[in-house]
């Protein structure tokens, strides 16, 4: 990558981020009741021929399949978690793979035209890889879903080696959300009673090593931080997640989304999606079902202020949650009820979707029947 398209790309990223920083902060203070409402989009319409049901106006495609040839490469098997990388006029999307031994992840690059140019692995050897965060400085932290698992630092462009970064914890690792506001890491963790940790640094950029802190209870919905006194235990010693004995407790920690002073995550478990206000230390549940969103998983954000919240199961759609508290549909997958919906990412230009299937049509456990999708159309800024 250029160093001018370098810095253009954090420079629009960081101005996309502090435009939506008060959206967010006032989300969290304001969003108390969220309840099934029209889209900003309208209504669905009848499935496509890819069984997707879109709104007017949206279209969509397939751009991979496991097991078959995209770009070059082979697509692997149960695509999860993802994040979008500007690359001059083009872009990249990159996809975890949650199976075990051979994880790992793949990039696909697309021209400015949006047809694929090439594909490639950015990371292998590694297991249950499922969701992960983008970086400030364009890196995409994959993070292993398995016991004592890391949290990978991989390079999109492929570039570069991927690195582990065991001062990050050795757990059961979700997803990862920067704040480049505190220059911390947020962290999910996919246990029953898993805990929501924050990574610091000892230098912004540099994630080989830093303090690992999870999130206490500090009396109603105020909390406070304190440090793991041991992130990689050995396998017969305490857990990360029952180090600290006042460590605030989440039944599926799942999909982590950061936006200039409020991180969002969800917690399948509870079926919520929680809101940490960082200015004000608290933790409180934004979206407590009541809606059309089931199964909450991976989630993303616009500028705009709206969430988009992926599920694992459900009805197999993507629901909007608006800062005006509205919850609907944005896209729901026909006959896949099997499967799960994982890796929402919008390209840098916000004109389009992507997500996977993870099992798609087949619902195989192996994770042999992913799909991964493009949907084009009017997104909100």
């Amino acid at each position: 990558m250029h160093r001018r398209t370098f810095l253009r790309t954090v420079s629009a990223g960081l101005g996309a981020v502090a435009f939506s920083g008060a959206v967010w902060h006032d989300a969290a203070a304001s969003l108390a009741a969220v309840s099934a409402g029209e889209s900003p989009y309208g209504p669905l319409g009848a499935p496509d021929a890819n069984g997707m049901a879109l709104p007017a106006g949206f279209t969509g495609r397939i751009v991979a399949r496991s097991g078959r040839s995209v770009g070059g490469t082979i697509w692997h098997p149960a695509p999860d978690g993802g994040a979008c990388f500007a690359d001059g006029t083009g872009w990249i999307y990159v996809s975890n793979s949650e199976v075990p031994l051979i994880g790992g992840a793949s990039a696909i690059r697309f021209r400015a035209d949006g047809s694929i140019e090439r594909a490639y692995r950015i990371l292998s050897g590694t297991t249950l890889n499922c969701a992960g965060g983008a970086t400030p400085w364009n890196t995409w932290l994959s993070c292993e879903e398995v016991f004592r698992g890391r949290v990978y630092e991989t390079d999109p462009y492929g570039l570069r080696a991927a690195q582990p970064r065991p001062a990050m914890g050795r757990f059961k690792h979700e997803a990862a959300a920067c704040d480049p506001d505190h220059r911390v890491v947020y962290l999910t963790e996919d246990e029953t009673d898993g805990c929501f940790y924050r990574f610091t640094p000892t230098t912004w950029g540099d994630l080989s090593s830093g303090r690992l802190d999870v999130l206490c209870g500090a009396g109603g919905d105020a909390v406070e931080w304190r440090p793991v006194p041991d992130p990689g235990p050995a396998v017969l010693e305490t857990q990360t997640r029952h180090q600290v004995s006042a460590a605030r407790h989440f039944s599926g920690g799942e999909g982590c989304h950061y936006a200039n002073g409020v991180c969002y995550f969800t917690a399948k478990g509870d079926r919520k999606v929680w809101a940490y206000d960082v200015a004000r230390q608290t933790v409180k549940a934004v979206y407590d079902g009541g809606g059309t969103l089931d199964g909450v998983d991976n989630i993303t954000g616009r500028p705009s202020g709206d969430l988009y919240v992926a599920e694992d199961g459900g009805n197999m759609e993507i629901n909007i949650i608006t800062p005006d508290g509205v919850v609907a549909p944005v896209m729901r997958l026909d006959g896949q009820a099997k499967s799960e919906i994982t890796g929402p990412a919008f390209s840098p230009d916000g004109t389009r979707l992507y997500f996977s299937s993870q099992r798609g049509t087949s619902g195989e456990s192996a994770g042999t029947g992913g799909i991964t999708y493009e949907v084009t159309g009017p997104f909100r800024r």
